[in-house]
């Protein structure tokens, strides 16, 4: 049969549970009550996982991917993109007759089913949808979201945090332009944040958003501030923007000091705490959202004075005796640099963190992270690196991060090494004065998390 609607099923098994766009879809439907199940090539029986456990903690059964999970009861099989036709699991499931869906349809019949508000563009998504949902929240319309990312302030509570289900009529959910699936949305809002060349050429985006434009059924927004995006204006009054008299909703005023931005929209004050224009931009996209659905700018205002981020991406973990810390997913020679140079306004010096991973991507880009991040530094900052992070397998550990540190030190920067980690914040207490920032970055390991957590709270 064919699933047309949220009502044609009922359980719902997912083959690749444990990616972040599909936990987020399965979080939700266990949220509005269907029965949801799903299997991961990274669930082993015996090892810890610990996507299986919040998975699992929420009342979603996990299997091995070896097909025990799918079974005559199953009425919808649901696979992403990344899963070929040739596992075991999506034969077992066409023999048994059931129908195999895409990741992208589920998420259109499920946005079929709200008020659904679609946050589209290059980059900016996951922010600007985590800002929107924030002040709906604290505007008491109690919304539902499906996002790529996991939200700090749900993050929190213990879940995976890229899905929320509320009782309210609206749901926020990203619109990807990468694998195309845009034009299968039809919401009642669109938002569209920019138009810059990331997965596909211009042109082919120009088509996507287009259609997402036609398909949308009631506002549609886009930033006034953005060149390509300004050309899918339905009506600048809707708008957003940078310093932009055209847009009806324009920032205005920007200030950084420190970690706090500052800037007003249509005469209200605005105070967060982040970095960057960038930030200001996904802001006054949402500001622009909730204030056509009927939040007053006020609330918008002390919503976003409150906002926490989304999962360690640039994240504040807070300012301690003078001292900013900020976690960071970097970890490739471009990002570790960009990173570094986007906290110089901020302080006076920064001193950087960051822990390799795997001793073959280490190996490979090992020129480039020393000339990359021996350009960010300025003459005062300071680079630290401790051991690779080894995962398992059968590496070859015949680099060492130490390698790293003395390349950059012979191009005559502040660079040390400390093989482990956990020596880091007893060795740099004494040089953490105040009008310091303290940048920790890496990826991959799960442990990064906590580690970051832990220095900032004994700093």
């Amino acid at each position: 049969m064919m699933i047309k609607k949220i009502e044609d099923f009922n359980s719902v098994f997912f083959i690749g549970i444990a990616g972040v766009g599909m936990s987020a879809i399965a979080q939700y439907l266990k949220g509005i009550g269907k029965k949801v199940s799903g299997s991961d090539r990274y669930f082993h029986a015996d090892e810890f996982n610990k996507t299986r456990e919040q998975l699992e903690n929420e009342g979603i059964e996990c299997f091995v991917q070896n097909g025990s999970g799918i079974t005559e009861k199953t009425d919808l099989i649901v696979v992403s993109t990344a899963i070929e036709d040739t596992v075991f699991e999506v034969k077992k499931a066409k023999e048994l007759g059931i129908p195999i869906i895409k990741r992208s349809e589920l998420l259109a019949i499920i946005a079929e089913s709200k008020k659904t508000i679609a946050v589209a563009g290059t980059s900016g998504k996951s922010t600007t949808s985590a800002m929107l949902y924030q002040i709906l929240l604290d505007a008491k319309l109690n919304p539902s979201i499906i996002s790529g990312a996991g939200l700090t302030s749900i993050i929190k509570t213990g879940k995976i945090g890229n899905a929320a289900v509320g009782k309210g009529e609206w749901l926020i959910i990203e619109a990807d332009e990468s694998d195309g699936s845009i034009v299968q949305y039809q919401p009642e809002i669109g938002l569209l944040l920019n138009i810059d060349k990331d997965h596909q050429e211009i042109d082919e985006l120009q088509d996507l958003f287009t259609a997402f434009k036609n398909n949308t059924r009631g506002l549609f927004i886009v930033n006034q501030s953005n060149t390509l995006a300004k050309k899918l204006s339905a009506d600048s009054a809707h708008d957003f923007g940078f310093e932009n008299n055209s847009a009806g909703y324009s920032a205005e005023n920007f200030k950084q000091s420190g970690l706090s931005l500052t800037f007003k929209v249509k005469g209200e004050k605005f105070e967060m705490n982040s970095l960057g224009q960038h930030s200001v931009e996904n802001a006054t996209a949402a500001i622009a959202v909730a204030n056509q659905i009927g939040v007053d700018l006020k609330i918008c205002a002390e919503s976003l004075a409150q906002y926490e981020g989304i999962y360690r991406r640039h994240q504040i973990l807070g300012k301690k005796n003078g001292v900013w810390v900020i976690d960071d997913y970097a970890h490739n020679p471009a990002k570790c640099a960009a990173s570094i140079k986007a906290c110089q306004p901020l302080a006076k010096k920064v001193i950087a963190w960051f822990q390799p991973h795997g001793y073959g991507p280490t190996r490979f880009l090992k020129d480039d992270f020393i000339e990359e991040i021996s350009a960010a530094l300025r003459p005062q900052d300071e680079i630290w690196m401790s051991e690779i992070f080894y995962a398992g397998g059968t590496a070859v550990k015949d680099i060492s991060a130490n390698d790293l540190i003395e390349g950059i030190k012979n191009n005559g920067k502040n660079a040390y090494f400390i093989e482990n980690r956990n020596n880091l914040l007893k060795t740099l207490q004494p040089e953490l004065k105040e009008g310091t920032l303290l940048l920790l970055m890496g990826a991959r390991d799960p442990s990064l998390e906590l580690f970051c957590k832990n220095i900032f709270e004994n700093l």
